[in-house]
């Protein structure tokens, strides 16, 4: 038999209801309440609560957090009203037990509906990423012939000059032999000409054309020479070339590397080691890989995962102690503090984290709404619902559209409007 769970409280306005139920040491989870328009069941074995609601509810964007030993639920009105009980009273039988069966057909129908639009969306996304994918490779295919039609003209482009440089050798060879040609034959009728003055004045025509045969000949030998020297290229100059290359420490090639990523580790690396060398001298027992703070920051995040706060909070101090300007550090162990109830030391992680996360840049952004929303959570629990009102409204000004966010600074309002009314 169920224990049926009648400890509850719950207060409303005009256009919500809240309300705590307390879970007696149990540990309840997601699966274990149901919620319909009219209805309300949280079912944790061996304890059972329900209720038919006064009026109907948004089921859709109300809500329920578990913690501290509570469910606290926000129950969205669907018309503005007071209601003058939580649940439907004088209702028979019958009537529980037809909207109980009506509150699950509708829960299950909901359900198929939300899966049948889920499994649209799926295909549509598919549609939309296979397009997107055959318009990147069309893209990539012209992109391709392009490059190959600018290197066909190129290469037709030098084939052509290539064959007009050859055409004008051809021209100036051509020339240069009809020279030759025409020195070689300036001589022979220089020699008949000696021939003929031989026969008409034999003493002193010999020694002229003698005379003009040979010059005729040193000055056509001399000239043909000339032209063939312009026509040899000047030996090139043997000459040695050094190249040196700027050592790395990553064995990628520069262009092929991240060098904004590699400077920052070898930065962090940098100081962590003149921190160790400098005044951590009781960690010498440590393993290498003990002494990264990366390496320290994964370890917490595995603890705390698993629950192991305290633990996540020494590898938290440890890395913090290594290297005190990495803000995630301070993030997360404010989020192990606040597991464990430290709420003034949650705030000061908090409040350390937003300090090392300046400038506020649109990479950082998430880092600065959780640092927020962690310091808000500490002043709420400490009953400084003011503080950490100005820390939720600072997170949504980061984060216009997070409905949680807007959700929670509106609850918190709604706690300081009651304390300032009881007061």
């Amino acid at each position: 038999m169920p224990v049926w769970l009648r400890e509850h409280s719950w207060r409303q306005t005009l256009t919500a209801v809240y309300l705590s139920l307390p879970l007696r040491g149990a540990r309840a989870t997601p699966a274990n309440i149901f919620c319909s328009e009219q209805y309300l069941k949280v079912s944790i074995p061996p304890f059972l609560f329900e209720a038919v609601l006064f009026a109907p509810i948004d089921d859709t964007n109300s809500t329920a957090k578990i913690g501290n030993g509570n469910i606290f639920f926000t129950l969205y009105k669907k018309e503005p009203a007071l209601w003058d009980s939580l649940t439907l009273a004088n209702a028979d039988k019958e009537k529980l037990q037809y909207l109980r069966e009506n509150a699950v057909l509708k829960a299950q129908e909901k359900a198929r509906e939300e899966a049948e639009a889920k499994k649209i969306t799926k295909q549509e996304h598919k549609k939309y990423a296979l397009e997107a994918t055959m318009k990147v490779e069309e893209a990539e295919r012209k992109r391709i012939e392009d490059l190959k039609e600018k290197e066909r003209q190129k290469v037709a482009k030098e084939l052509e000059l290539w064959k007009n440089q050859q055409k004008d050798g051809d021209k100036y060879k051509s020339i240069q032999k009809k020279e030759e040609l025409h020195q070689e034959i300036e001589p022979l009728e220089e020699r008949k000409n000696e021939n003929m003055n031989k026969t008409r004045i034999p003493n002193e025509g010999h020694s002229k054309t003698r005379l003009k045969s040979i010059r005729g000949h040193g000055s056509c030998s001399i000239f043909s020479q000339n032209l063939k020297e312009e026509q040899l290229p000047a030996p090139r100059v043997a000459a040695t070339i050094k190249v040196n290359f700027t050592p790395r420490v990553f064995p990628t090639a520069l262009r092929e590397s991240r060098v904004a990523e590699e400077e920052e580790w070898l930065h962090k690396q940098a100081e962590a080691r003149r921190i160790i060398n400098s005044d951590l001298s009781d960690l010498e027992d440590l393993k290498q890989e003990e002494k990264n703070p990366d390496w320290l920051k994964d370890k917490g995040n595995k603890m705390f995962a698993m629950g192991d706060y305290l633990g996540a909070v020494n590898a938290y101090n440890l890395a913090v102690r290594l290297n005190n300007k990495l803000p995630l550090l301070y993030l997360n162990r404010a989020a192990c503090h606040l597991k464990l109830r430290n709420l003034h030391k949650a705030i000061e992680d908090s409040s350390k984290a937003l300090e090392l996360l300046t400038p506020p840049v649109p990479d950082n952004e998430n880092a600065r709404v959780k640092a927020h929303v962690r310091r808000g959570t500490a002043f709420c629990q400490l009953e400084l619902y003011t503080e950490g009102l100005q820390d939720y409204e600072a997170a949504l000004k980061i984060d216009p559209r997070n409905k949680i966010l807007e959700k929670d600074a509106e609850k918190i309002r709604h706690l300081i409007q009651g304390t300032m009314q009881s007061s």
